[in-house]
């Protein structure tokens, strides 16, 4: 059964009343930021999917490519590394281009043969360094943090230190959220000034009211939408599908689905949502104001996982629009480096040519170490 298209709320002026209230005015602002979050949620889901396999088929075939190559490189440089047609220059150049592309390759696959060769060209030990750099960032931790992780634990990488923290942390969490409301329990006990007690009524009587407001519309829907009380089947089938909607709108406290599903099937009209009373509209605009945060967080959620998923960094500026054109440019970079590499490999050959090469990445290194001390 094709669905119904949604009808907007929201609320128009009038002939005898051509000005909107403050309280209807917050109304609409909330209906509009709300549609816009929902538009943007909406097109996260669509879109995600389609990035992911794209991502999977194209970019990421292309990236173990690329990983390949590099492993080639690095075991070529080690291998001519040797020849004694090279200069003291040359070897340096050789042994500074081994260290970094097998230290960024290892920290990827702990591949031995990888490591043994940045050892031999390092002049040094990748796993005391990569124990000395989670030992640096395991005081550091503790020193942010405020706590304490212990010399007892098997930390080794960078990885199960940040789990390590965070569940020292979590653990922190629920010890104060614990005191908190132990605190909060011995304050219960204590004898309440008038003040106070007047304060807690008015805050209950006002979460009782907002709870009323989504509870009478969803009375409606329920009374009208009840598919027990139907004979025919198919408006039976029908009603039961609108009745999902609403129990589900009801369960998220969605005031606005169930004004929309009321709208839909014209148990209210405009004129109806025009004459809201002042009362009920700040109940409403409570509610639609915490759908909105609710609607920011799921957002934000998604963004932030679908980033940490896929390793894009936060500075790079991504959205359901431009999402498939970074994916797109991506892979055209990809296989541009994999040219690169491709070629790289060839010059490594003959010995003419790699020392061609090694001009070639001095040159550029000194360019990179100019623009890294510029910005």
């Amino acid at each position: 059964m094709p669905s119904q298209r949604v009808k907007t709320v929201s609320i128009a002026p009038e002939r005898d009343k051509p000005q909107l209230t403050k309280a209807q005015k917050a109304f609409n602002n909330l209906i509009k930021l709300i549609e816009k979050k929902r538009k943007r949620l909406a097109s996260w889901d669509a879109v995600v999917p389609h990035y992911q396999q794209k991502y999977t088929s194209e970019l990421l075939p292309l990236l173990e490519t690329s990983v390949a190559l590099q492993i080639k490189i690095v075991h070529c440089l080690d291998r001519v590394s040797d020849q004694k047609s090279l200069s003291k220059t040359e070897h340096r150049i050789i042994a500074n281009l081994i260290t970094e592309w097998a230290g960024e390759l290892v920290a990827g696959c702990d591949d031995a043969a990888l490591k043994a060769i940045y050892n031999k060209h390092s002049h040094s030990d990748y796993d005391h360094e990569e124990a000395a750099a989670v030992q640096g960032m395991k005081s550091a931790l503790e020193e942010a943090l405020n706590i304490e992780l212990g010399d007892d634990l098997d930390l080794n990488s960078p990885e199960d230190l940040l789990k390590a923290a965070q569940a020292q942390l979590q653990e922190k969490q629920m010890h104060y959220d614990a005191e908190q409301e132990a605190r909060e329990a011995r304050q219960a006990k204590r004898k309440k000034s008038a003040k106070q007690l007047a304060q807690e009524a008015r805050q209950q009587a006002e979460q009782d009211q907002v709870s009323q407001s989504i509870r009478e519309v969803y009375r409606k829907l329920a009374s009208a939408l009840h598919p027990d009380r139907e004979t025919d089947p198919q408006e039976r089938e029908r009603k039961t599908a609108l009745m999902q909607r609403a129990n589900q709108a009801y369960g998220k406290n969605n005031l606005l689905q169930l004004l929309e599903l009321q709208l839909e099937l014209e148990h209210i009209d405009q004129s109806v949502i025009n004459n809201i009373g002042e009362d009920r509209l700040k109940r409403y605009n409570k509610i639609l104001s915490e759908q909105l945060v609710e609607l920011e967080q799921e957002i934000q959620h998604l963004e932030g996982g679908f980033r940490a998923r896929f390793d894009i960094s936060p500075f790079v500026d991504v959205s359901p629009a431009n999402l498939m054109r970074h994916l797109a440019s991506d892979i055209v970079g990809t296989q541009e480096a994999i040219r690169n590499l491709e070629n790289d490999l060839l010059a490594l050959d003959d010995i003419k040519s790699l020392k061609a090469w090694l001009k070639k990445m001095q040159r550029q290194s000194r360019r990179n170490d100019f623009y890294d001390a510029l910005y």
